[in-house]
């Protein structure tokens, strides 16, 4: 008998219309999520219990969320948590601080729902079935 392995997804966004907006299309697609607000809730369950991704906003409660991104790389590299980054910033500035602080893709809110689906399945590993 086959079972499969759902992605577990953890989302760390403080607006909540958009963690809302995000939320139910992944959740949709079959993937586990859990929503936190602010980044010391972030960490705390990434060090209790390991993320397949984490998607996080620019803006956060504590400041700069690539500046909190950039510690988190200290601790958790980009194989063991791969990081999608939300912005309303379009600018390339933005996009390349996004990148040197360790986010694996970049994505421009409000966003197309289905651009969200492809950048988070692309940055999953293979959740292949398991016997």
């Amino acid at each position: 008998m086959f079972e499969t392995t759902q992605a577990q997804l953890l989302m760390l966004e403080p607006e909540q219309v958009l963690a809302d907006l995000a939320a139910f299309r992944l959740e949709l697609l079959g993937y586990r999520l859990e929503v936190v607000s602010s980044g010391a809730e972030a960490v705390d369950r990434l060090r209790s219990q390991p993320a397949d991704l984490l998607i996080l906003d620019t803006k956060l409660p504590e400041g700069d969320g690539l500046e909190w991104l950039t510690e988190l790389r200290l601790e958790f590299s980009p194989e063991q948590v791969p990081a999608l980054v939300f912005s309303l910033d379009p600018s390339l500035e933005m996009v390349r601080r996004a990148y040197l602080a360790g986010a694996q893709d970049y994505l421009i809110t409000p966003f197309d729902p289905t651009v969200l689906e492809e950048k988070v399945q692309k940055l999953l590993p293979t959740h292949a079935e398991t016997v």
